[in-house]
Protein backbone atom coordinates (compact mmCIF):
# COMPACT_ATOMS: atom_id res chain seq x y z
CA UNK A 1 0.00 0.00 0.00
CA UNK A 2 1.46 3.18 -0.60
CA UNK A 3 -0.34 6.99 -0.24
CA UNK A 4 0.18 9.48 -2.92
CA UNK A 5 -0.02 12.53 -0.86
CA UNK A 6 3.33 14.88 -0.61
CA UNK A 7 5.02 16.43 2.19
CA UNK A 8 3.99 19.86 1.82
CA UNK A 9 0.29 18.54 1.08
CA UNK A 10 -2.20 19.25 3.87
CA UNK A 11 -5.25 17.10 6.14
CA UNK A 12 -7.60 17.56 8.12
CA UNK A 13 -7.78 14.47 10.96
CA UNK A 14 -11.23 13.10 11.99
CA UNK A 15 -11.44 12.20 15.84
CA UNK A 16 -15.00 12.52 16.82
CA UNK A 17 -15.25 11.45 20.81
CA UNK A 18 -11.89 9.76 21.22
CA UNK A 19 -9.21 12.70 21.06
CA UNK A 20 -6.98 12.56 22.30
CA UNK A 21 -7.02 9.55 24.94
CA UNK A 22 -8.76 7.17 21.68
CA UNK A 23 -7.15 8.66 19.02
CA UNK A 24 -3.95 6.91 18.56
CA UNK A 25 -3.94 7.47 14.44
CA UNK A 26 -4.86 11.02 15.16
CA UNK A 27 -2.00 11.43 17.54
CA UNK A 28 0.38 9.55 15.31
CA UNK A 29 -0.08 11.57 12.56
CA UNK A 30 -0.05 14.60 14.51
CA UNK A 31 3.52 13.53 15.95
CA UNK A 32 5.17 12.14 13.58
CA UNK A 33 3.52 12.69 9.78
CA UNK A 34 5.52 14.63 7.06
CA UNK A 35 2.24 16.83 6.33
CA UNK A 36 0.76 19.71 8.19
CA UNK A 37 -2.58 19.18 10.01
CA UNK A 38 -5.00 21.94 9.56
CA UNK A 39 -7.91 20.94 11.29
CA UNK A 40 -8.80 17.75 14.30
CA UNK A 41 -12.38 16.52 13.96
CA UNK A 42 -13.88 16.09 17.34
CA UNK A 43 -17.58 17.57 18.03
CA UNK A 44 -17.03 16.94 21.98
CA UNK A 45 -14.03 18.91 22.05
CA UNK A 46 -15.00 21.71 19.59
CA UNK A 47 -13.11 25.01 20.14
CA UNK A 48 -10.24 23.89 21.97
CA UNK A 49 -6.68 23.23 20.52
CA UNK A 50 -4.84 20.41 20.20
CA UNK A 51 -2.22 21.84 22.64
CA UNK A 52 -4.43 21.80 25.34
CA UNK A 53 -4.53 18.11 25.37
CA UNK A 54 -1.10 17.11 23.45
CA UNK A 55 2.12 18.87 24.01
CA UNK A 56 5.00 18.57 21.78
CA UNK A 57 3.25 18.40 18.71
CA UNK A 58 1.98 21.36 15.92
CA UNK A 59 -0.49 22.91 17.43
CA UNK A 60 -3.90 22.69 15.46
CA UNK A 61 -7.76 23.82 15.87
CA UNK A 62 -10.33 21.38 17.65
CA UNK A 63 -13.49 21.94 14.85
CA UNK A 64 -16.92 20.11 15.15
CA UNK A 65 -17.21 19.42 11.35
CA UNK A 66 -15.40 19.37 8.21
CA UNK A 67 -17.77 22.39 7.27
CA UNK A 68 -16.09 23.69 10.05
CA UNK A 69 -12.75 22.82 9.01
CA UNK A 70 -12.93 23.78 5.51
CA UNK A 71 -13.62 27.32 6.94
CA UNK A 72 -10.10 27.44 8.70
CA UNK A 73 -8.07 26.14 5.48
CA UNK A 74 -8.09 24.24 2.35
CA UNK A 75 -6.69 20.91 2.76
CA UNK A 76 -5.93 18.46 0.49
CA UNK A 77 -7.45 15.08 2.32
CA UNK A 78 -9.24 13.86 5.12
CA UNK A 79 -7.41 11.41 7.60
CA UNK A 80 -9.91 9.09 9.41
CA UNK A 81 -7.60 9.40 12.56
CA UNK A 82 -9.88 6.88 14.72
CA UNK A 83 -9.31 3.00 14.43
CA UNK A 84 -11.91 1.28 16.95
CA UNK A 85 -12.10 -2.72 17.83
CA UNK A 86 -12.89 -4.38 14.91
CA UNK A 87 -12.10 -1.38 12.54
CA UNK A 88 -15.96 -0.18 11.59
CA UNK A 89 -17.18 2.48 10.27
CA UNK A 90 -19.64 4.84 12.45
CA UNK A 91 -22.49 6.36 10.50
CA UNK A 92 -21.77 9.58 12.46
CA UNK A 93 -18.74 10.32 10.20
CA UNK A 94 -20.98 10.22 6.97
CA UNK A 95 -21.47 13.53 6.38
CA UNK A 96 -17.94 14.56 7.18
CA UNK A 97 -16.45 12.62 4.48
CA UNK A 98 -18.90 13.65 1.86
CA UNK A 99 -18.15 16.44 2.74
CA UNK A 100 -14.55 16.42 2.30
CA UNK A 101 -14.93 14.06 -1.19
CA UNK A 102 -17.39 17.18 -2.14
CA UNK A 103 -14.37 19.52 -1.59
CA UNK A 104 -12.15 17.53 -3.48
CA UNK A 105 -10.44 16.29 -0.94
CA UNK A 106 -8.78 12.70 -0.86
CA UNK A 107 -9.84 10.64 2.13
CA UNK A 108 -7.42 8.09 3.76
CA UNK A 109 -8.85 5.44 6.41
CA UNK A 110 -7.09 2.64 8.28
CA UNK A 111 -10.32 0.77 8.86
CA UNK A 112 -11.54 -2.79 7.94
CA UNK A 113 -14.60 -1.08 5.98
CA UNK A 114 -13.23 0.07 2.74
CA UNK A 115 -14.66 3.61 1.78
CA UNK A 116 -13.58 2.51 -1.55
CA UNK A 117 -16.76 0.04 -1.66
CA UNK A 118 -19.05 2.24 0.05
CA UNK A 119 -21.37 2.67 -3.16
CA UNK A 120 -22.25 6.59 -2.00
CA UNK A 121 -18.27 7.46 -1.77
CA UNK A 122 -17.28 5.65 -4.48
CA UNK A 123 -20.00 7.42 -6.91
CA UNK A 124 -18.97 10.83 -4.97
CA UNK A 125 -15.23 10.22 -5.27
CA UNK A 126 -15.49 9.20 -9.39
CA UNK A 127 -17.43 12.27 -10.04
CA UNK A 128 -15.16 14.80 -8.08
CA UNK A 129 -11.48 13.06 -9.41
CA UNK A 130 -10.31 12.48 -5.74
CA UNK A 131 -8.79 8.91 -4.44
CA UNK A 132 -10.43 6.87 -1.55
CA UNK A 133 -7.19 4.92 -0.01
CA UNK A 134 -7.87 2.22 2.36
CA UNK A 135 -4.56 1.52 3.86
CA UNK A 136 -5.82 -1.23 5.16
CA UNK A 137 -6.49 -3.39 2.04
CA UNK A 138 -3.28 -5.57 1.59
CA UNK A 139 -1.55 -6.69 -2.15
CA UNK A 140 -3.27 -9.38 -3.90
CA UNK A 141 -0.14 -11.19 -4.69
CA UNK A 142 1.27 -12.04 -1.08
CA UNK A 143 2.29 -15.65 -0.51
CA UNK A 144 3.67 -17.72 2.34
CA UNK A 145 6.33 -17.24 4.14
CA UNK A 146 9.94 -19.07 3.16
CA UNK A 147 11.99 -18.42 6.25
CA UNK A 148 14.49 -16.01 4.30
CA UNK A 149 13.80 -12.89 6.43
CA UNK A 150 17.38 -14.04 8.76
CA UNK A 151 19.33 -13.31 5.40
CA UNK A 152 18.36 -9.61 5.38
CA UNK A 153 21.24 -7.42 5.10
CA UNK A 154 20.58 -5.68 7.66
CA UNK A 155 19.97 -5.67 11.42
CA UNK A 156 16.26 -6.32 12.17
CA UNK A 157 14.84 -5.08 14.97
CA UNK A 158 11.09 -5.68 16.38
CA UNK A 159 8.93 -4.01 18.84
CA UNK A 160 6.81 -6.35 21.03
CA UNK A 161 4.12 -5.50 23.43
CA UNK A 162 2.24 -6.85 26.33
CA UNK A 163 -1.57 -5.17 25.10
CA UNK A 164 -2.31 -3.33 22.38
CA UNK A 165 -2.02 0.30 22.41
CA UNK A 166 0.94 0.71 24.59
CA UNK A 167 3.34 2.43 22.32
CA UNK A 168 4.71 0.03 19.89
CA UNK A 169 4.71 2.17 16.80
CA UNK A 170 5.78 5.61 18.98
CA UNK A 171 9.11 3.42 20.49
CA UNK A 172 9.80 2.39 17.00
CA UNK A 173 9.80 5.80 15.27
CA UNK A 174 11.56 7.27 18.38
CA UNK A 175 14.28 4.89 18.09
CA UNK A 176 14.42 5.64 13.90
CA UNK A 177 14.61 9.18 14.71
CA UNK A 178 17.67 8.54 17.43
CA UNK A 179 19.78 5.97 15.02
CA UNK A 180 19.17 8.74 12.23
CA UNK A 181 20.68 11.75 14.41
CA UNK A 182 23.68 9.04 15.33
CA UNK A 183 24.48 9.00 11.61
CA UNK A 184 22.97 5.44 11.12
CA UNK A 185 21.19 4.20 8.19
CA UNK A 186 17.79 3.35 10.09
CA UNK A 187 14.71 2.34 7.97
CA UNK A 188 11.30 1.90 9.52
CA UNK A 189 8.76 -1.18 8.32
CA UNK A 190 5.12 -0.16 8.78
CA UNK A 191 2.76 -3.38 9.61
CA UNK A 192 -0.25 -0.72 10.51
CA UNK A 193 -2.85 1.47 9.22
CA UNK A 194 -1.37 4.53 11.35
CA UNK A 195 2.43 3.66 10.52
CA UNK A 196 1.67 2.94 6.76
CA UNK A 197 -0.09 6.69 6.92
CA UNK A 198 3.30 7.92 8.42
CA UNK A 199 5.76 6.50 6.02
CA UNK A 200 3.61 6.46 3.12
CA UNK A 201 4.24 2.54 2.38
CA UNK A 202 3.84 -1.04 4.05
CA UNK A 203 1.49 -4.16 4.48
CA UNK A 204 -1.55 -3.71 6.99
CA UNK A 205 -0.59 -7.36 8.79
CA UNK A 206 -3.95 -7.31 10.60
CA UNK A 207 -6.06 -7.31 7.34
CA UNK A 208 -3.53 -10.34 5.54
CA UNK A 209 -4.76 -14.16 5.00
CA UNK A 210 -3.42 -15.83 8.09
CA UNK A 211 -1.37 -18.31 5.99
CA UNK A 212 0.14 -14.86 4.09
CA UNK A 213 1.05 -12.93 7.42
CA UNK A 214 4.44 -14.15 8.05
CA UNK A 215 5.04 -13.89 4.15
CA UNK A 216 3.96 -10.09 4.23
CA UNK A 217 6.06 -9.28 7.02
CA UNK A 218 9.33 -11.24 5.46
CA UNK A 219 8.59 -9.01 2.09
CA UNK A 220 8.73 -5.97 3.39
CA UNK A 221 12.18 -6.57 5.20
CA UNK A 222 13.53 -8.18 2.42
CA UNK A 223 12.62 -5.31 0.47
CA UNK A 224 13.74 -2.90 2.89
CA UNK A 225 17.07 -4.39 4.09
CA UNK A 226 19.40 -3.35 0.98
CA UNK A 227 18.45 0.27 1.56
CA UNK A 228 19.75 0.24 5.52
CA UNK A 229 22.24 -0.84 7.93
CA UNK A 230 18.98 -1.17 10.64
CA UNK A 231 15.69 -1.97 10.54
CA UNK A 232 12.95 -1.43 12.94
CA UNK A 233 10.14 -3.31 12.58
CA UNK A 234 6.65 -1.96 13.77
CA UNK A 235 5.24 -4.29 16.08
CA UNK A 236 1.44 -5.29 16.56
CA UNK A 237 -1.05 -6.77 19.40
CA UNK A 238 0.63 -8.89 22.12
CA UNK A 239 1.19 -13.00 22.09
CA UNK A 240 -1.38 -13.24 24.87
CA UNK A 241 -4.26 -11.57 23.63
CA UNK A 242 -7.31 -13.23 23.32
CA UNK A 243 -8.09 -11.61 20.03
CA UNK A 244 -5.41 -10.45 18.10
CA UNK A 245 -2.31 -13.24 19.37
CA UNK A 246 -2.17 -14.31 15.65
CA UNK A 247 -0.97 -10.90 14.22
CA UNK A 248 1.56 -10.94 17.01
CA UNK A 249 2.96 -14.57 16.24
CA UNK A 250 3.39 -13.53 12.00
CA UNK A 251 5.66 -10.44 12.94
CA UNK A 252 7.28 -12.54 15.20
CA UNK A 253 8.34 -15.72 12.63
CA UNK A 254 8.01 -13.57 9.57
CA UNK A 255 10.80 -11.00 10.66
CA UNK A 256 13.00 -13.13 12.20
CA UNK A 257 14.15 -10.08 14.09
CA UNK A 258 17.96 -10.12 15.48
CA UNK A 259 16.43 -8.22 19.21
CA UNK A 260 12.98 -7.27 20.68
CA UNK A 261 12.25 -3.81 22.37
CA UNK A 262 9.01 -5.08 25.25
CA UNK A 263 6.83 -2.28 25.43
CA UNK A 264 4.33 -1.47 28.28
CA UNK A 265 2.12 0.99 29.51
CA UNK A 266 2.86 1.96 33.38
CA UNK A 267 0.27 1.30 35.32
CA UNK A 268 -2.16 -0.84 32.87
CA UNK A 269 -2.70 -4.53 34.61
CA UNK A 270 -5.89 -5.86 32.25
CA UNK A 271 -5.32 -6.62 28.48
CA UNK A 272 -7.37 -3.38 27.33
CA UNK A 273 -11.06 -4.02 25.88
CA UNK A 274 -11.05 -7.64 27.35
CA UNK A 275 -10.74 -6.43 31.06
CA UNK A 276 -11.46 -10.26 32.42
CA UNK A 277 -8.13 -10.99 30.77
CA UNK A 278 -5.14 -9.93 33.59
CA UNK A 279 -1.79 -8.67 32.10
CA UNK A 280 1.04 -11.07 33.14
CA UNK A 281 4.72 -10.42 35.08
CA UNK A 282 6.88 -8.58 32.44
CA UNK A 283 9.34 -11.68 33.22
CA UNK A 284 6.32 -13.89 31.68
CA UNK A 285 6.74 -12.15 28.29
CA UNK A 286 10.64 -12.23 28.34
CA UNK A 287 9.69 -15.90 28.17
CA UNK A 288 7.33 -16.21 25.93
CA UNK A 289 8.60 -13.82 23.44
CA UNK A 290 11.88 -15.68 23.54
CA UNK A 291 10.73 -19.13 23.44
CA UNK A 292 7.91 -18.47 20.56
CA UNK A 293 10.61 -17.01 18.54
CA UNK A 294 13.80 -20.26 18.67
CA UNK A 295 12.26 -22.87 16.77
CA UNK A 296 12.30 -20.17 14.05
CA UNK A 297 14.76 -18.10 14.60
CA UNK A 298 16.16 -16.94 18.09
CA UNK A 299 16.11 -13.75 19.20
CA UNK A 300 16.44 -11.94 23.08
CA UNK A 301 14.36 -9.02 24.82
CA UNK A 302 17.09 -6.91 24.34
CA UNK A 303 15.90 -3.59 25.87
CA UNK A 304 12.26 -2.01 27.03
CA UNK A 305 10.23 1.28 26.18
CA UNK A 306 7.27 1.97 28.76
CA UNK A 307 4.89 4.51 28.86
CA UNK A 308 4.94 6.61 31.58
CA UNK A 309 1.78 8.91 30.18
CA UNK A 310 0.12 8.21 33.56
CA UNK A 311 2.50 10.41 35.52
CA UNK A 312 1.93 13.35 34.01
CA UNK A 313 4.51 16.01 34.66
CA UNK A 314 6.53 13.57 37.11
CA UNK A 315 10.03 12.62 35.70
CA UNK A 316 10.99 11.38 39.32
CA UNK A 317 7.86 9.01 39.40
CA UNK A 318 8.29 8.05 35.65
CA UNK A 319 11.93 7.84 36.06
CA UNK A 320 11.17 5.12 38.99
CA UNK A 321 9.20 3.66 37.60
CA UNK A 322 11.37 2.74 34.09
CA UNK A 323 14.13 1.95 36.45
CA UNK A 324 11.42 -0.75 37.79
CA UNK A 325 10.43 -1.96 34.51
CA UNK A 326 14.52 -2.31 33.40
CA UNK A 327 15.22 -4.37 36.48
CA UNK A 328 12.16 -7.37 35.45
CA UNK A 329 13.29 -7.04 32.02
CA UNK A 330 16.44 -7.44 32.85
CA UNK A 331 17.25 -5.06 30.35
CA UNK A 332 17.79 -1.35 29.61
CA UNK A 333 14.59 0.96 28.97
CA UNK A 334 13.41 4.18 29.19
CA UNK A 335 10.04 6.20 27.92
CA UNK A 336 11.46 6.94 24.41
CA UNK A 337 8.93 10.19 24.44
CA UNK A 338 9.86 11.29 28.12
CA UNK A 339 13.86 10.81 28.43
CA UNK A 340 14.40 10.12 24.62
CA UNK A 341 16.07 6.64 23.00
CA UNK A 342 19.73 6.77 23.12
CA UNK A 343 19.94 4.41 26.25
CA UNK A 344 17.93 1.75 24.21
CA UNK A 345 19.76 2.32 21.28
CA UNK A 346 23.33 1.60 22.71
CA UNK A 347 21.47 -1.72 24.05
CA UNK A 348 20.03 -2.62 20.72
CA UNK A 349 23.19 -1.50 18.36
Amino acid sequence: MSISLDPDDSVVVLAHGKFPERAKTAIGVLRYADYDVTAVLDRDRAGETVADHVPDVPDTPIVESMDAALDVADPDALVIGIAPIGGGFDESWRPDVRTAIEAECDVIAGLHYFLADDEEFAALAAERGVDLIDVRRPPEDLTVSEGRARDADAEVVLTVGTDCSTGKMTTTLELVAAARDRGIDAGFVPTGQTGIMIAGWGTPVDRVISDFAAGAVERMVLDAAPDHDVLFVEGQGTIVHPAYSGVTCSLLHGSMPDSLVMVHSAGRDVIHGYEDYAIPPVETYVDLYEGLAAPVAPTTVAAGALDTRTFDDDDVAAREAVDAYATALDAPATDPVRFGADEVLDALL
